[in-house]
């Protein structure tokens, strides 16, 4: 049976300026938990929301525009994420491979980024029809077996072999270092 929930949020999200000035590499920001959390708590089902993203212009930081949903989050220290990089679009002037890394999974704390690209090479991440300062439909089907993102309904991801034990947990609304985060509209689908 599924249970819907929505709202239609419209929320504002960026990381705390001493964290901007004054975080640490792989301790306060990258593929950390910088997530609003919700309390809604999930396993499976499907995830809706609005995302925009822009650089805020707060940090020498080669930021991305990183924004998006982190799920099944048990604690700070264990969720899963996909996210959208809004500055490495298809559509944007990022060189390659950057057009190549437009969104991204990852299984915090293990499997950041980097880890995945290096021992798993564009297997995690894909291309995207993304840009900064506009918006995008966000949605994550989340299945036992992986997730499905997609933007404005185009499957653009698809997660095989996730890289964290499946269980049920909170969804939280990511961004990342040196990006003002927009999200409106979320609509989340609970399968039982």
């Amino acid at each position: 049976m599924d249970r819907p929930y929505e709202h239609a949020l419209g929320r504002r999200v960026e990381l705390e300026d001493e964290v901007t000035r004054n975080g640490v590499l792989y301790v306060d920001y990258i593929d950390q938990s910088t997530f609003v959390d919700l309390p809604i708590e999930m396993m499976a089902g499907r995830i809706e929301v609005d995302v925009m993203a822009q650089l805020n212009g707060k940090t020498d930081f080669d930021s991305r525009g990183f924004a998006g949903i982190a799920y099944r989050i048990a604690d700070e220290d264990h969720f899963e994420g996909i996210y959208v990089r809004s500055l490495n679009g298809v559509h944007t002037d990022s060189p390659s491979p950057r057009k190549q890394r437009g969104i991204q999974y990852f299984a915090h704390p293990d499997w950041l980024f980097d880890r995945l690209r290096d021992e798993h090479p564009a297997e995690y991440e894909r291309p995207a029809d993304v840009r900064p300062g506009e918006w995008c439909r966000l949605s994550i089907e989340l299945t036992a077996g992986g997730a499905t993102a997609f933007i404005d309904d185009q499957k653009t991801l698809t997660v095989t072999n996730p890289k964290a034990p499946l269980r049920s947990g909170r969804i939280g609304l990511f961004v990342d270092i040196g990006t003002e985060a927009y999200f409106a509209n979320l609509r989340v689908t609970r399968h039982t």
